[in-house]
């Protein structure tokens, strides 16, 4: 434990650091951990979109339109998920995916080059269905809505 003058020299506080009882307070270190986290995250962010846009001289990546839509760390730095959405027909997005995953070795490549991290996350790409999905939601709403007109039912009565 600690010695008593320690004890006496501080008032206690509310939510005082408990490292004086034995438990050692790891909050700062986690909190600095994640910011860290998010900034690589960033970072890594940056850098790939900016190699989907001059860098990546694949063919396949280059016929649908690529963009990073968010970029997972983990928490070790050692693996990173870039999830990615594709903008063409299905074949163009498979044949992006594989680009992109032919290509990522290059990525990890180009990452530890620009980044000078000491350890590059190991880079997996990984197909971002959001926009997709949220395109075929609002057209399902506004198909909903042009039903709802052709039946001459005002938009809002329902709601009352």
């Amino acid at each position: 434990g600690c010695p008593d003058w320690r004890r006496r020299q501080r008032p206690a506080e509310p939510g005082a650091d408990p490292a004086c009882d034995g438990e050692p307070s790891t909050a700062g270190i986690a909190m600095a951990q994640s910011r860290r986290v998010e900034r690589v995250a960033s970072l890594i962010r940056r850098e790939v979109s900016e190699l989907l846009i001059g860098g990546i001289k694949d063919e396949r990546v280059n016929q649908g339109m690529v963009s990073v839509t968010t970029v997972e760390v983990a928490g070790d730095l050692q693996h990173c998920k870039i999830f990615v959405s594709v903008f063409g027909s299905d074949s163009d997005k498979e044949q992006a995916m594989a680009g992109l995953h032919s290509a990522s070795a290059f990525v990890k490549g180009e990452l530890s080059r620009r980044l000078k991290m000491r350890r590059t996350p190991e880079v997996v790409f990984v197909l971002d269905r959001g926009i997709e999905k949220g395109t075929t939601v609002l057209g399902l709403l506004n198909r909903l809505e042009d039903e709802r007109q052709e039946k001459g039912e005002p938009a809002e009565a329902s709601d009352l």
